[in-house]
């Protein structure tokens, strides 16, 4: 196991640093106060003067109001939902509709246990995490923009 090794005091570069109050720890600049009182704020009041800024120069078009006597042709989920939408959509069986969308939130569970040997971050060393995520990435734009359109061409995408 690898020692740390304590600062040299009697350096002249580390002296000067800490004269001006500066390099006291391991990791360089200390995240209090400086970060924490004087940059995180400036930060947080210009994000939200840029969020209000856009609300203020490009507000929300609103559309037509709602009219509860007429159903629209088409009814669509939120863009989010789109993939399991589409799920529900062309599997014959609902039941087999639901347990696939309960599905996906305990294959995501599982894949921490089937790796959680693998101490690496770099996505090529960890082919199983990888292959999920590509897998369902793919999975999820290909029934997202399937939901869009007539259920014949939901799966296909009228490509093939």
């Amino acid at each position: 196991m690898a020692r740390k090794r304590k600062p040299d005091l009697s350096d002249p570069v580390l002296r000067a640093k800490l004269a001006k109050g500066m390099g006291h720890n391991y990791y360089g600049e200390p995240a209090w106060p400086n970060d924490l009182l004087y940059i995180f704020p400036v930060v947080i009041l210009g994000t939200i003067a840029c969020c209000v800024g856009l609300a203020v120069m490009e507000p929300t078009q609103l559309g037509e109001p709602a009219d509860p006597f007429a159903t629209p042709l088409e009814i669509l989920p939120e863009w989010y939902f789109f993939p399991t939408f589409n799920a529900l959509r062309v599997i014959p069986n609902k039941l087999l509709g639901v347990l696939s969308m309960a599905a996906v939130p305990v294959g995501l569970i599982t894949v921490p246990f089937l790796e959680s040997i693998n101490k690496f971050q770099n996505p090529f060393r960890r082919p199983v995490a990888t292959s999920v995520f590509l897998i369902g990435t793919f999975y999820a734009i290909w029934m997202g923009i399937g939901a869009t359109m007539p259920i014949d061409k939901a799966i296909s995408l009228g490509v093939f």
